[in-house]
């Protein structure tokens, strides 16, 4: 279970602890991967604990990863033009070695195509490439293309699947010590996703029920693909489909499972029931 949601003024820290062990308490099997660098640093704000306290806390509570987002682009010249108010890099890249040396593996994303250069990009890169050079800790990494419309940038392009492509392969070559490169098919589009392929990755994800962030900036993507889509495109593309869990174990399941999805309790029902 992905677990994301902002900075929210109104809910307490201890409310986002709460969830994560009450999901953890109901549903012991499924793994929780939950907020990113940015939200973690915001709980950091709202607790004046240090950040080894907050993802100890959270961990104990039923933690199991953390997703990569919020990285954008780590040079200073486009982050403070970007993104001044989040979280800076060194907080980022301090969150998630500190995740790493209590046990959570995290994933790693970087945001391209918007108002970086080619050098930009790089620096983004090693910067990842040392951090995980120093703890092995990132089990993943997501090249994530921008998505003007709806957005103040708006009035540029967004990248096109030649700059996808060339993304996807300069990652794997200079992420060689990350194992898994991921091409999200809701950000490059189902065919881009597939030929990624080709390029360096070796992940698509996933089957996906309702996506906001990319569709509210324009994205023309499906909202879901199935399981057998899937396992077609991958085996189109010459590749053996293999699925997985969250932290890339080898998942082996009998089609009788995947059954069709409708709808639970919210959230905000578990939390206020429990």
């Amino acid at each position: 279970m992905h677990i994301v949601g902002g900075l929210h003024h109104q809910k307490p820290y201890e409310w986002y602890r709460h969830l994560i062990e009450l999901l953890h308490e109901n549903y012991p099997q499924i793994h929780l991967k939950g907020w990113t660098a940015v939200e973690i640093n915001w709980f950091e704000f709202q607790t004046k604990k240090s950040v080894r306290w907050v993802l100890e806390d959270l961990r104990d509570a039923g933690l199991g990863s953390m997703p990569g987002g919020g990285a954008e682009i780590f040079h200073p010249e486009v982050r403070d033009q970007l993104c001044e108010h989040k979280a800076n890099t060194h907080a980022w890249l301090d969150i998630h070695r500190t995740a790493h040396q209590i046990g959570l593996r995290t994933n790693c994303t970087m945001l391209y195509g918007h108002v970086e250069k080619a050098f930009h990009r790089i620096d983004h890169l090693i910067r990842l490439r040392d951090l995980q050079d120093e703890t092995g800790g990132f089990q993943v990494f997501i090249p994530l293309a921008f998505h003007p419309e709806n957005t103040k940038l708006s009035d540029i392009k967004k990248p096109s699947a030649i700059m996808d492509l060339r993304t996807m392969a300069i990652s794997r070559l200079m992420l060689d010590n990350v194992q898994h490169i991921k091409a999200y098919w809701i950000m490059l589009g189902v065919e881009t996703a597939q030929t990624a392929l080709a390029y360096g990755a070796d992940d698509i994800d996933g089957t996906v029920r309702h996506e906001l962030i990319y569709h509210d900036a324009g994205a023309t993507t499906p909202q879901c693909l199935s399981v057998d889509k899937i396992r077609d495109l991958i085996s189109e593309a010459g590749r053996d489909p293999v699925e997985r869990d969250t932290i890339y174990r080898q998942v082996h399941r009998d089609p009788s499972d995947y059954t069709k999805w409708t709808p639970g309790e919210s959230v905000e029902q578990l939390v206020a029931t429990s």
